[in-house]
């Protein structure tokens, strides 16, 4: 083939910088637009921490918005975002205190959250990762006056036992995974030994090997000589299959049991931990800061930008006052780019603070049901009907509305969770699906525990009511709020 030359036009778009910082900040959650806005303050000397923002309770303190009943929303954001202002502050406050007077000495922030010094005082990191599972049995282990060959064998059972605190290995296979001089000499017997006495590490029930042994190794810390303590026993030790599969009949067959009795019984058995390990290996906490906050007000709901979590930016006065409009030298060039990008940043900050109230309220408007009366109120919502009405792009509110959180008077919710599929009703209009799991949740905590309602029983009531759902539709709602079906929601009494 020939190779040649040719010129063709075309046309494409191109997002600028400034665009695609716009984007990527309209997506961030609240503790990852925090850690943004900080590293913007350490590399850019032209932005600036607002100090004076409007304290609470004065006019433009934070941006919100009020709903009537007929009114349509509001929303004026734009005085109550960036201040863009100097403030006429004095160089030196004076103070009743010498700084030596409280503080003995002072460390670079950098020094003291990396690697503070032996003799001083380090900051205490709060989110720190939890104790494990594995670290408080060794702890335990190294207590315990093991010798040489048995410490050995505990280390091998502890790193074998899971995050439930089961013993995830067989015996045979521990002894034969041991790398020790002893090995020959060492027996299943003694094995068993060194198991016993790490299922008798905290928590109780660590290191069982199913979940009969776990029950049990809990239950023999009970008062034995209590009736009901001592048929819980018999009930998990020989009928645990019968218990699982909630053959109550039978069980009182079997036992020679009243109802009443067989009913004390299984309650100290609940009273135990089937995952005992669950105690210790807890997953570390995670906090949410809300973006949103939605109050009522004289009859009118408000919704309010949470200022708190993310601080208010300005441009440095002092350093933009240096920069010189003809000098074209590499200092004065910095600085002038420094000013372009912190202009631009806090643009682009109060961009994604108008856009966001502008959803926030727009979803307030549509599901002020669901705020007055709770969830079964909930009508249906696509991000299209928020896009269609702010007349936006649906990758845009998806991205308003993924990791942003509202602080509403029934709790805080992510914005998302108001967005939900319909189906369709007997008089021809649409319900939420959650508000049909509102209601399925509802049937099933006041329904008979003896006769509990099956799935195609609930689908029934919710068509007497007007919502036409099938049974599997009502199992799929059932599973997903981790409710179990109606054979093992079955009670005694």
């Amino acid at each position: 083939m020939k190779q040649s030359l040719q010129l063709r036009l075309g046309q494409h778009l191109t997002m600028t910088p400034q665009l695609q910082q716009a984007i990527r900040l309209l997506q961030l959650s609240t503790l990852d637009l925090q850690a943004e806005i900080q590293e913007a303050l350490e590399s850019n000397p032209l932005l600036e921490v607002n100090e004076e923002s409007a304290s609470e309770g004065e006019p433009g303190s934070a941006a919100e918005t009020d709903f009537d009943a007929g009114e349509t929303a509001n929303v004026d954001a734009q005085d109550s975002l960036m201040d863009l202002q100097s403030s006429d502050m004095p160089d030196e406050l004076p103070v009743d205190s010498n700084w030596d007077d409280v503080y003995e000495s002072v460390l670079p922030v950098s020094t003291a959250v990396s690697a503070p010094a032996d003799n001083d005082r380090g900051f205490e990191n709060q989110s720190g990762a939890g104790e494990s599972l594995q670290e408080h049995l060794f702890w335990q282990m190294r207590m315990t006056p093991f010798s040489a060959t048995d410490m050995i064998i505990a280390e091998a059972i502890i790193d074998s036992i899971n995050d439930d605190g089961y013993l995830s290995t067989t015996l045979t296979d521990i002894l034969s995974g041991l790398d020790m001089a002893e090995a020959d000499e060492v027996g299943l017997e003694e094995l068993e030994v060194v198991l016993h006495q790490v299922q008798n590490f905290d928590p109780v029930g660590v290191g069982a090997r199913d979940l009969r042994e776990c029950l049990l190794l809990q239950l023999k810390h009970y008062d034995a000589s209590q009736q009901d303590v001592a048929d819980a026993m018999i009930l998990v030790r020989d009928y645990i299959e019968l218990l699982g599969g909630r053959d109550y009949n039978q069980l009182m067959r079997k036992m020679k049991l009243s109802r009443e009795a067989l009913q004390a019984a299984i309650e100290v058995v609940q009273s135990v931990n089937p995952r005992p390990g669950g105690l210790i290996a807890s997953a570390p906490a995670e906090y949410i800061v809300p973006d949103v906050t939605v109050k009522k007000e004289n009859g009118k709901w408000r919704v309010e930008l949470n200022f708190e979590s993310v601080p208010r930016l300005k441009v440095n006065t002092h350093y933009a006052g240096m920069i010189r409009r003809a000098d074209s030298s590499a200092d004065n060039t910095y600085m002038r780019n420094q000013l372009q990008e912190a202009r631009w940043f806090i643009k682009s900050l109060t961009s994604r603070n108008e856009t966001l109230l502008k959803v926030a309220s727009a979803i307030v408007e549509r599901q002020r049901g669901f705020l007055e009366h709770g969830e079964e109120a909930m009508k249906a919502l696509v991000l299209n009907d928020i896009a269609t009405e702010l007349e936006m792009h649906e990758s845009t509110i998806s991205r308003v509305t993924t990791r942003k959180y509202m602080h509403t008077p029934r709790g805080i919710f992510e914005l998302k969770y108001f967005f939900s599929s319909h189906v369709s009703t007997a008089a021809g209009g649409s319900c939420s699906s959650t508000a049909i799991r509102a209601l399925i949740k509802k049937l099933i905590a006041a329904e008979n525990q003896v006769k509990p309602l099956s799935d195609s029983k609930i689908g029934k009531i919710l068509e007497g009511e007007g919502i036409n759902v099938a049974r599997r539709t009502v199992a799929k709602y059932r599973e997903a709020m981790s409710i179990p079906p109606s054979n093992e929601r079955k009670r005694l009494l």
